[in-house]
């Protein structure tokens, strides 16, 4: 029989002690209406205008636009107190490159999605087993764009309280499901970038996030990377 790690027993046995990330006490989670919550979506109300362009073009010369879009839960929680983002692991079951790998829940579109936001809380649902009220969504970051060329839409939400969650995952797509501490991510030690040659020449860098149980890299990296700069200013120094 399959079985799958939750956070709760998992996470708190190889939790470190590390130093305060600076500006932490600005994130707050407790209330999807804080100030924190009223920021992030007047920031990032702007980024929905690309989405709608993209879909009335995409249908206007391909006449539907469902599967060239995918979306991400870039989901921000709470654990003993302390700000933390919610991951999973892929299962090494499932077929592709990205098995194993650490990941936010998400997928591509499906017709019956309204748009990008319902995408990602639909994914939440099926792979989490937990429901996201579209009340909990702080917006949609820009877009980015995964090696096959697809554009994914990173959705950041507030699910809440760890503690008071009760997952159901899939287990055929989710292998753990585990948060990293706001503090560890943004320690100096656990951060850092990862550089690529194409040829024999540079080609592209990609954060990289380290030192916790799993490793953080890929477009989950670059989605975490893109959201730290957003709600924690100092990030970006």
């Amino acid at each position: 029989m399959q079985s799958v790690v939750l956070l709760g027993r998992m996470f708190r046995g190889s939790q470190l002690v590390f130093s305060t990330c600076p500006l932490r006490a600005q994130v707050r989670l407790n209330e999807s209406n804080s100030t924190q919550a009223r920021w992030c979506r007047r920031n990032l109300a702007p980024n929905l205008k690309i989405y709608n362009v993209e879909k009335v073009r995409t249908s206007q010369s391909q006449g539907n636009n469902q599967g060239r879009w995918a979306s991400i839960l870039v989901s921000l929680c709470s654990e003993g107190g302390e700000p933390a983002f919610l991951f999973t692991l892929r299962s090494s079951m499932l077929k592709g490159r990205h098995k194993g790998d650490v990941s936010f829940a998400g997928g591509k579109s499906d017709p019956s999605d309204s748009d990008v936001v319902a995408t990602a809380l639909r994914e939440a649902r099926e792979e989490l087993g937990i429901n996201v009220s579209t009340e909990s969504v702080w917006g949609v970051l820009k877009p980015l764009r995964d090696t096959s060329g697809m554009l994914v839409a990173p959705v950041l939400a507030n699910v809440g309280r760890l503690e008071e969650l009760s997952f159901k995952p899939n287990l055929a797509e989710v292998e753990e499901i585990f948060s990293l501490s706001l503090s560890h991510l943004c320690d100096p030690q656990n951060c850092g970038y990862t550089h690529f040659r194409t040829g024999d020449k540079y080609g592209y860098t990609l954060p990289v996030f380290r030192n916790g149980k799993h490793r953080v890299w890929g477009l989950t990296a670059v989605a975490l990377d893109r959201t730290l700069k957003l709600l924690i200013p100092s990030h970006l120094q």
